[in-house]
């Protein structure tokens, strides 16, 4: 048993597409550290109140105030629009949330267990009430309205100017 020498030829197989993203860096290119924030509102239903300090406070061609005045009015204006909104939301999220859930909560398990149940039930028996009641109103409503309608078949109305 001696020292064997044997040549192996390795190759590694990879496709072009795999081979170029093999090579991409791991870190993002533009190294943003944080995510992009996500939208609270995908379905607009806000709207509305996308209010910026253009849309309420603006100044025509004709008349313009300094350009600090300017800059730091739009500075409060953001500055206490948010500082409320994050006052209130702190005071008023919880306990409207807690509220909200409660009545979705009641106006869901009405719906489900009462309200469709009910429904449906009378979706159900409405075809048997629908033959009852075209032969009621066959037997006693339509010879009646016929009868009238005969009787009063003869009366005519005159008008006449005085």
């Amino acid at each position: 048993m001696g020292l064997e020498k044997v040549n192996y030829e390795t190759s590694i197989i990879m496709d072009e597409d795999e081979f170029n993203r093999s090579i991409e860096p791991i870190l993002s290119k533009n190294d943003k550290v944080y995510a992009a924030i996500p939208d609270r509102d995908p379905n607009d239903i806000n709207a509305h109140l996308k209010v910026g300090f253009d849309d309420v406070i603006a100044e025509p061609s004709s008349s313009h105030s300094f350009d600090k005045v300017w800059i730091g009015s739009h500075a409060v204006f953001e500055l206490v629009k948010y500082g409320f909104y994050l006052i209130l939301t702190t005071i008023l999220a919880v306990p409207m949330a807690f509220i909200l859930g409660i009545v979705f909560g009641v106006f869901s398990c009405v719906h489900i267990w009462v309200l469709m149940p009910v429904v449906r039930s009378c979706l159900m028996a409405l075809p048997s009430v629908q033959v009852v009641w075209s032969s009621l109103t066959d037997m006693f409503v339509t010879p009646l309205f016929h009868s009238m309608g005969r009787c009063l078949s003869s009366v005519h109305i005159k008008t006449t100017d005085n």
